[in-house]
């Protein structure tokens, strides 16, 4: 499909997902169904519709995590979009089409959460495919979900007709429990799923017709937008001045074009632990586990864990284990981690933005050991990888080298250490380290100071871009 244009939505946080899923690595970055992670799957299972390349359209924290984890899985040079705030789904979608037609054309879009599941890819191919013709006529057509029960978590989607690609005829918000049973019971109802295909056109004029002050600071921040290799970051003045409106809002719930195909595909959109367990594979009790668990006389519950993990007879529960923080919380319970985040943040507590390993550009960093005014950090650098030229205010480094070769600035000096060497950098010394080698760079850095807190870096050079 020559004309088909696929547009990743990838500017969630994931916080329903902690302690996994975190603001700097949210859940379109993990592998929690697949050996693939959400975003390698989201464009996975729509490669072979299409000879294009993804817009993707990102936070401006997880550009580089998006453009390594498509690069991963083969995907071409995609473009990214990058928000430099969120503003829901509605301009982040204009400022997707205004990209699809920068060069002239006018493609149809199929816009995707990048953090949702879709268990039968194929059937969903099947539907984009019956979905096109109607597209190509100017309808703006959703993937209504068949519901399976009475969820109270989705809105709904009523059609006009109980099968096919038909006509919407209105949106409506989450139901409490005996509304939506008596959706299922009449038929024609279906979960709105937030997938979308029509031309990239027909949506800029529905959203100037309904909400032409979206479109007027979107193409405003495009106008102004800055290419930096692949990336496309949208002025931030211009686009922080845009009002905040999901498409649903501004567009679907407004539009006469809305069309609405049912789609029976196992989706789900993950949006919690008790939802990961539904679309996890079970064993006879009922446990879907990640890792190395032992249950024993324990059922209906699901473990993700990084050391060994033991159950004792318990039932519906959620065990999540990471480097800094286990959460264990019952299984009817888990939305409410969402105030265990907002406590977090509450407290200035890193465990709600960051995990303890730190994906960069070039590389990771895990911090292994920290006490008064020391920390001790497990570097890696990617072959031919540097991080920026800079300097600290405030704390001194040790660097030991444990495999491969670094190359590293101190000062006016330039030294080329291997396995079983070091250095060490002064407070105040500018300083750069770099892999030129074949061969991931693992070292251990030892920091000591008053004060070493991320943003001690005074940054003269960078490769990607990064002021701070």
């Amino acid at each position: 499909m020559a004309n088909l244009q696929p547009v990743l939505l990838s500017g969630g946080s994931g916080t329903r997902l902690w302690p996994l899923s975190r603001e700097a690595y949210p859940k379109q970055f993990l592998p929690l169904t697949s050996d693939y992670t959400m975003v390698q799957d989201t464009w996975l299972r729509v490669a072979s519709l299409s000879d294009r390349a993804p817009i993707v359209v990102a936070n401006e924290e997880h550009r580089f995590l998006v453009a390594e984890q498509l690069r991963q899985v083969g995907a071409p040079v995609p473009a990214i979009v990058l928000e430099p705030v969120g503003r829901n789904t509605a301009p982040a979608i204009a400022a997707a089409a205004l990209q699809a037609m920068a060069s002239g054309e006018d493609p149809l879009l199929l816009v995707l959460p990048s953090d949702h599941v879709v268990a039968d890819a194929e059937g969903f191919r099947r539907a984009v495919q019956a979905a096109t013709a109607a597209a190509e006529a100017g309808a703006l057509i959703t993937f209504g979900i068949v519901p399976k029960a009475p969820e109270t978590g989705f809105g709904y989607i009523q059609s006009t007709s109980a099968e096919g690609l038909s006509k919407v005829l209105r949106f409506v918000e989450k139901p409490d429990a005996d509304t939506a049973q008596s959706y299922l019971d009449a038929g024609g109802y279906y979960w709105n799923s937030g997938m979308f295909l029509f031309r990239a056109s027909r949506f800029l004029e529905e959203l100037q017709h309904f909400r032409p002050d979206i479109v007027e600071a979107v193409r405003a921040a495009f106008a102004a937008a800055k290419c930096d290799g692949d990336f496309v970051r949208l002025d931030k003045q211009a686009f922080a001045a845009c009002p905040s409106d999901s498409i649903d809002y501004a567009v679907m719930e407004k539009t006469g074009d809305a069309m609405v195909l049912p789609v029976d595909i196992g989706w789900s959109d993950v949006g919690s632990w008790s939802a990961l367990w539904d679309v996890a594979e079970r064993d006879g009790d009922g446990n879907a586990h990640h890792g190395d668990v032992i249950a024993i006389d324990s059922r209906n519950s699901y473990t993700y864990a990084q050391r060994l993990i033991a159950l004792v007879g318990v039932d519906d529960v959620v065990v999540v284990e990471t480097d800094d923080a286990i959460l264990v919380a019952r299984k009817d319970r888990v939305q409410e981690v969402k105030q265990v985040v907002a406590r977090l943040k509450n407290d200035k507590r890193s465990q709600a933005v960051m995990h303890r390993k730190v994906y960069r550009p070039w590389g990771a960093y895990d911090s292994i050991d920290m006490g008064e005014r020391f920390q001790v950090k497990r570097i890696t650098v990617k072959p031919g990888a540097a991080l920026s030229l800079q300097m600290h205010h405030h704390r001194a480094e040790h660097w030991i080298v444990v495999s491969g070769t670094a190359k590293v600035t101190r000062g006016e000096d330039t030294l080329l250490l291997s396995e079983n060497q070091s250095t060490y950098i002064p407070l105040g010394v500018t300083h750069r380290l770099e892999n030129p080698g074949k061969l991931p760079l693992e070292l251990i850095e030892v920091q000591s100071g008053s004060y070493l807190g991320e943003d001690d870096i005074v940054r003269f050079e960078d490769v990607y871009g990064r002021s701070e």
